[in-house]
């Protein structure tokens, strides 16, 4: 344990921040889910519904540093690729 008390600061906030953003990983995981269960499902439809939700659920968390630009810009990019390979 820290002894320092903006050491003790810094573990306090460090855990508040680290149950907030893996509540937002998860959020994301299940929005990229989402678009990858309707592409299995062969539903273009609701494959393009998931990909714009997932696209904004990326975007958002892109921002708030949950994750990094470049991995929300190649999950989006691989995961509309897929939609458009549906028939």
């Amino acid at each position: 344990m820290a002894n320092i008390k903006s050491a003790i600061k810094r573990a306090r906030q460090n855990t508040k921040r680290n149950a907030l953003k893996s509540s937002q990983r998860a959020t994301t995981r299940t929005a990229v889910k989402a678009v990858l269960n309707a592409i299995e499902e062969n539903n273009k439809d609701s494959a393009k519904e998931a990909l714009a939700k997932a696209e904004k659920t990326l975007d958002s968390m892109a921002g708030k540093k949950v994750i990094t630009k470049n991995k929300a810009s190649r999950t989006k990019s691989r995961l509309s690729k897929k939609v458009k390979a549906l028939t």
